[in-house]
């Protein structure tokens, strides 16, 4: 006999929470109070330099420089590298705004090169074919923590004089044959808003091995100053955007946890797909092997409406979440929709991949993955629940 919907009033296939998030300890207590008892409390105190030579070598970067979220970083990088009006950088269409905005915030062009449909990462032929003599960057989102492909990209970009500038956003101790990602491109950006893997709420972070870049990455960020000359000099054109020591402290002590985390969240997506694989109709993101440490900052799925009786996905995700599943569908159309980013204001590239990924996206946070391994069987009889109820739900 088929179980009752909770959607349609019958018991939930899940009645716990799942595990909160942020977490926190006395780790980030005792860290603020350090903070507070110093009286140095903006972008100057130790908390900050502690935190950013910590970030840096849990990455495997020469240097790290935070700032005060993860859409200044992308606009102080594109500064950095003297990327302005004429120029062209080569973007994602599927991903969080920020990553084109900042684009447009300097007064360059963003172009829209489509995505591949199993990895929601950019592809790299829509990006080789995006080119143009005026592209001088590329933007690729390490989406949901996975790395994009650089066996390819970086000889790519190579070949073509491009900067590659990680958006690693979702990709906190995500790495690729054997190597964190971050550092691979020219500049890595990191943000630690409230949701993401690392996070104090608010924050970002620019991973670079140029000496020469990073100080002007600094400098930037800094008010235009130079670290070796005295406050009151400004060489450069630059801005505040200094992380402050509070958010430095509590991104500290949840650095301690991060790999802890990382395991976490790779075991139980794997327990996750091996279920997804007697599913027809519920796609996982291709979980490339060169990515040995994939972040799952979120749990992507493709969903077929078709193989579950043509149910819209509206309706499925509803159905989920009644039984406590708290899925998601993220984007519902692409960037160069959005009205700061349509033509002229961008050049877009054929991107049907990104058009159906908007159509077809089911999601799940990272803090489902911080539960206990048995607990993904709830996500999937609350999945198989559904499907025998598809009738019910036409």
């Amino acid at each position: 006999m088929k179980s009752k919907l909770a959607i349609h009033g019958g018991n939930p296939v899940r009645s716990r929470p799942w595990p909160r998030w942020p977490q926190w300890d006395e780790s980030e207590r005792a860290g603020l109070l350090a903070v507070l008892e110093r009286g140095q409390w903006g972008g100057y105190d130790a908390a900050v330099s502690e935190f950013e030579a910590a970030f840096a070598a849990r990455h495997v970067a020469r240097f790290c420089i935070t700032t005060v979220n993860g859409t200044t970083t992308l606009e102080t990088t594109l500064r950095a590298l003297e990327i302005g009006p004429g120029d062209e950088v080569i973007v994602p269409p599927y991903t969080f705004v920020a990553t084109a905005a900042a684009v447009r915030m300097v007064g360059a062009i963003p172009v829209f090169a489509d995505v591949e449909l199993e990895t929601w990462n950019l592809s790299m032929p829509a990006m080789e074919a995006a080119i143009s003599r005026r592209t001088k960057a590329v933007i690729p989102v390490h989406f949901g923590g996975l790395p994009v492909d650089f066996d390819r990209l970086l000889p790519l970009a190579a070949r073509c004089d491009l900067a590659v500038i990680e958006d690693a956003a979702h990709a906190h101790g995500s790495s690729w044959n054997g190597r964190p990602v971050g550092a691979l491109g020219a500049v890595g950006s990191f943000s630690f808003q409230a949701s993401k893997n690392l996070t104090a709420g608010e924050g970002g972070a620019l991973l670079t091995n140029d000496p020469l870049l990073a100080e002007k990455l600094w400098s930037i960020a800094n008010c235009g100053r130079r670290r070796d000359g005295p406050g009151y000099e400004h060489p450069y054109l630059g801005t505040n955007l200094r992380l402050s020591g509070w958010q430095a402290a509590v991104l500290s002590a949840g650095l301690t946890r991060l790999d802890d985390q990382l395991q976490r969240r790779m075991r139980n997506a794997r327990r996750l797909r091996s279920f997804l694989t007697e599913i027809d109709g519920l796609t996982p993101q291709r979980w490339d092997p060169r990515a040995d440490a994939h972040a799952h900052h979120i749990f992507l799925m493709r969903y077929d409406a078709e193989r579950f009786g043509g149910l819209p996905r509206e309706r499925l995700i509803s159905a989920l979440r009644a039984e406590n599943i708290p899925v998601a569908s993220i984007y519902p159309y692409p960037l160069y929709r959005q009205p700061p980013l349509v033509e002229p204001f961008s050049r877009v590239t054929p991107c049907p991949n990104g058009e159906l990924l908007c159509e077809q996206t089911v999601s799940l946070g990272q803090n489902l993955l911080l539960a206990e391994p048995e607990e993904m069987d709830d996500i999937a009889r609350a999945i198989l629940k559904v499907r025998e109820n598809v009738d019910a739900l036409a």
